[in-house]
């Protein structure tokens, strides 16, 4: 098929992405797939192939569409998982899969050819260009800025992060699928868990993972966190493989026109860049691949057209996730931080499904009653201020 949007003989390309990340990298795919005449380009930063990310989610988490081209992308895929708390664990079925960093690369390598440039530092993008630090320029009549969430007062956040290691171990560790959530250990920092990836019969994904109102991630100290935890399950370590570490934004309110008005006008903003992102968990996959989706079957490749169809739709999107922008600020700031397991305890004793469509975005009116339902677990006056606040109010707190 031929590129609906043809660059000019002024262009280098029909397509710039600017910053490689999971986004972009979504994007550039779906692009080569329904679009394979359209010339794209990619700007990375880094100089060397990422190596150090891994991206999940649930089967149920994206429409069938989106699961077909997906699909061949994951490196494992595991039919249920487990959560434990001090009062009870769990085994629910649904489905979950995991994307890492070299498998990504590999396939928008295989895409781009040279057209994916790496080690180029963007200082600049407007509409139909980008300027690198050195001077250098790139022209597009399509420009897409998926460089990663900037700092804005526009949001207010808290934060989930993690440190993790692949261990290779001296026997087989005996897990047959994930533990998302061990709570069992102790609290600190706010809400923690351990995060458990079967990635081999003898080789697991190891993330010590709080959720909390720092963004600071002391590396060293989660990793002798996750190596007494490997004692203490009588696991023994034979090797200590790839690392990756993260702090990923959970959002508790904000003023999405601000927050765009902060954008570079007219060029579309991607990924974390754009706000779109679950507000609870942090995770960005399955809204990825719904902008790759949209970008991909845009009637015209230019600025002027993406530009304001992805803006509408992240605003869209975050006007309707104001639920669990409530639900998020009771967490943090009607429970005090030692106590906000039991949020997530007695969240994991609900029905399966709908948990999973708690995850996938698509709670029900009953669904949200029925999450409010009973008594909290933690202050009633403090969780309901936190629940009713409006998000422009605490956004300028």
């Amino acid at each position: 098929m031929t590129p609906r949007t043809p660059a000019s003989p002024a262009h280098d390309s029909d397509v710039l992405l600017v910053g490689g990340g999971l986004a972009n990298g979504l994007i550039a795919l779906r692009l080569a797939a329904l679009h394979p005449g359209l010339r794209v380009t990619m700007l990375e930063r880094e100089p060397v192939r990422d190596d150090a990310h891994t991206w999940c989610m649930f089967r149920s988490d994206v429409p069938e569409t989106a699961w077909r081209w997906l699909e061949p992308l994951f490196e494992n895929h595991w039919h249920g998982y487990r959560v434990g708390f001090p009062e009870f664990s769990r085994e629910l079925g649904t489905d979950y899969v995991r994307l890492t960093g070299p498998r990504l690369a590999a396939a928008v390598e295989a895409v781009l050819g040279p057209r994916l440039l790496r080690g180029v530092q963007v200082a600049e993008v407007t509409p139909e260009s980008a300027i690198a630090a050195d001077g250098r320029r790139w022209r597009a009549p399509l420009v897409i800025d998926g460089r990663g969430l900037t700092a804005s007062d526009s949001l207010r956040l808290a934060w989930q992060k993690f440190s993790g290691v692949e261990l290779r171990l001296a026997a087989p560790h005996g897990l047959s699928c994930p533990v998302l959530m061990d709570a069992c250990v102790r609290q600190s920092d706010g809400f923690r868990f351990i995060y458990l990836l079967p990635v081999s019969a003898d080789t697991l994904l190891v993330e010590d993972t709080r959720y909390s109102n720092s963004p600071l991630l002391d590396v060293a100290a989660l990793e002798v966190a996750i190596a007494r935890y490997v004692e203490a399950r009588r696991w023994r370590i034979a090797a200590w493989g790839r690392r990756e570490c993260g702090v990923l934004p959970i959002a508790l309110s904000g003023d999405i026109e601000r927050f765009w008005r902060e954008r570079v006008p007219g060029v579309p903003a991607v990924g974390m860049r754009a706000a779109l992102f679950h507000p609870t968990t942090g995770y960005s996959l399955p809204d990825a691949a719904r902008t790759a989706d949209l970008i991909a079957t845009a009637p015209r490749f230019d600025s002027a057209t993406i530009a304001p169809g992805i803006e509408a739709h992240a605003k869209a999107l975050w006007r309707r996730r104001a639920f669990y922008r409530g639900l998020n600020r009771m967490l943090f700031m009607a429970a005090a931080p030692e106590q906000r397991f039991v949020v997530l305890q007695r969240f994991y004793r609900l029905s399966q499904p709908l948990i999973e469509r708690f995850y996938a975005d698509r709670l029900t009116m009953a669904d949200k009653a029925r999450i409010l339902t009973g008594r909290p677990p933690i202050p009633m006056g403090r969780a309901f201020a936190a629940l009713q606040a409006s998000d422009t109010e605490c956004a300028h707190a």
